[in-house]
């Protein structure tokens, strides 16, 4: 079994720079992960006013569902960068305060799913066969074969509201028992119905329609007391409820009256509108069966989440993309496949294009051509503007906030798409005004971003830490001259390449080089006859 964190057991240090706050256990494999990288403390037994007190001396926390990140606690975390969820919801973390802090919040959605979804299907067999109400009898030395018996699932039918990740497992679940599925969802398209081999209804369909139902929808202001007087009334009289999700999704006065008065025969809980819940007319009926929220209660969960959520955490610290960051705009899951190879080229592409500059641009422009025009693209964007933003700003800048930031800055952004990139399957191409355009590509099987074209020049050259831009007569001498004085002074170069539109005009030279030459060098070469002008672009942490 895996072990999971203790305070007794602290955390080994292998690093002196990023500090990471851990409140709530997670599996010891994921402290460990972030351990090998960073400096980590678990305090599992820390209060609200010492997590206040303590957070401004790191960079990430790790919470579960207890620990509440208020706008209190993410105001004294000067340093924060990230705040890392282990499990699904986020419904303890002030997203929206974090946002505008500029403070990454990820979690780990796909954790629990199988746990959560095997735990409907057991809270659904329970409902039809009275499985805890006879064990209790039992164990009380009553035999009471009569009063417990139950109904088949085979061949009944099962609403299942919100056709999610974890709504459509239990949805297969539920079809490999025989039953009919019925399901609804506003944001899932026919064809996913259709593939999963379940009947795509209304909300009113699925009400009407249903001898039982599994709740999976989100809590949003629109499926608040989705459950209700009014919709209970549209169910099938005797109609048996699931909710392994989330507890203000059922008005529970609504639910413990129809319970009563026949119009629903059972129902099955595992999550509560507050929890802990320890009190309430719920929990005395006797056609009720409730659980603690044990929905993602499971080891295997448990270990997923906490390995993810440490993955996201390294992520975030390290300058990488966030997969599971729930406050930028992530778009479509489908999307981001095909998105996420191109966000550290956005990224490098932004901030070159900031560096040719010089600063003082007032409008940045962002264009996907080829396969990428068919996806939605705004993530790639953020991902532009916080590389152009990056070092240019006192406050720091990251996908959450650089829209946030070119809005307050005065800057104009500009999305567009096209269909053709003429050589490149897809291309992107960020433009400064005033500046320069810069655009780029990805190259092999593990995405190497690669420089394509400096505006009006096309280049080949894979984009690196530290590159150096020079704009230079298109004569003999040219490459040898600058190779000779990088070469003196220690700067080694890495890799090189020359363009030109018209020979014996200008041409473009780019080239990656392990250090950033020093101001002297620079100026040396600026001084050279025929250079004539020269940029530095540091691409390092991008």
């Amino acid at each position: 079994m895996s072990e999971l964190a203790q305070p007794s057991r602290p955390a080994v240090r292998r690093s002196t720079g990023a500090r990471v706050l851990i409140t709530e256990q997670i599996a010891q494999s994921g402290v460990e992960l972030l351990s090998d990288r960073f400096d980590v403390d678990v305090e599992l037994d820390i209060s609200a006013d010492q997590l206040c007190d303590r957070i401004s001396d790191y960079d990430a926390l790790i919470v579960r569902s207890k620990t509440r990140v208020d706008a209190g606690v993410l105001a004294c975390g000067s340093r924060l960068k990230v705040v890392g969820r282990a499990g699904t919801g986020v419904d303890n973390v002030d997203v929206d305060e974090a946002t505008r802090r500029g403070i990454i919040v990820a979690n780990a959605p796909g954790s629990n799913m199988v746990s959560a979804a095997e735990h409907a299907i057991g809270l659904l067999l329970a409902l039809a066969r009275n499985i805890p109400q006879a064990h209790a009898a039992l164990v009380e030395g009553r035999w009471e074969r009569s009063r417990f018996g139950g109904v088949e699932l085979c061949g009944k039918t099962l609403g299942v509201l919100g056709f999610g990740r974890i709504g459509q497992l239990v949805a297969a679940r539920a079809r490999g028992l025989g039953m009919q599925v019925i399901a609804h969802d506003p944001f899932v398209t026919p064809e996913r119905f259709r593939e999963a081999q379940v009947t795509h209804a209304t909300l009113e369909q699925v009400l009407a329609g249903a001898e039982f139902i599994s709740l999976h929808a989100p809590l949003t202001a629109e499926t608040q007391h989705l459950i209700r007087d009014e919709t209970i009334d549209l169910m099938q009289p005797g109609v048996r409820i699931v909710n392994a999700a989330r507890g203000d999704l059922i008005d529970l006065d609504a639910l413990v009256a129809a319970l009563k008065d026949g119009r629903v025969a059972a129902a099955a809980l595992d999550v509560f509108p507050t929890e802990p819940y320890t009190q309430g007319e719920i929990l005395t009926l006797p056609n009720v069966v409730v659980t603690p929220h044990l929905g993602a209660s499971t080891q295997e969960a448990q270990d997923r989440a906490g390995v993810i959520v440490a993955e996201q955490v390294v992520a975030a610290l390290c300058g990488e993309f966030v997969s599971n960051a729930v406050n930028i705009p992530l778009g479509r899951a489908e999307d981001m496949e095909v998105m996420g190879p191109f966000l550290p080229l956005a990224f490098k592409l932004g901030r070159l294009a900031a560096g040719l500059s010089g600063g003082g641009f007032d409008r940045v422009e962002v264009t996907c051509s080829g396969s990428l025009a068919e996806y939605d693209t705004r993530l790639l964007t953020s991902a532009a503007l916080a590389g152009a933003f990056a070092g240019q700003v006192d406050e720091q800048v990251n996908l959450v906030n650089s829209r946030a930031l070119a809005d307050g800055m005065g800057i104009h952004v500009v999305e567009s798409a096209q269909p053709s990139t003429g050589h490149f399957t897809n291309l992107v191409s960020v433009a400064t005004l005033p500046g320069d355009t810069v655009s780029g590509t990805t190259i092999g099987r593990d995405d190497r971003p690669w420089l394509v074209g400096v505006q009006p020049y096309q280049v080949e050259i894979e984009l690196d830490a530290h590159m150096v831009v020079m704009l230079n007569d298109d004569r003999p001498g040219m490459i040898g001259r600058v190779g000779t004085l990088l070469g003196e002074e220690g700067a080694n170069i890495a890799n090189m390449n020359v363009s030109r539109n018209v020979r014996g005009e200008e041409a473009v030279m780019v080239l990656s080089v392990d250090t950033p030459p020093e101001p002297h060098v620079l100026e040396r070469l600026r001084g050279e006859a025929g250079i004539h002008s020269v940029r530095v672009v540091s691409l390092a942490g991008l």
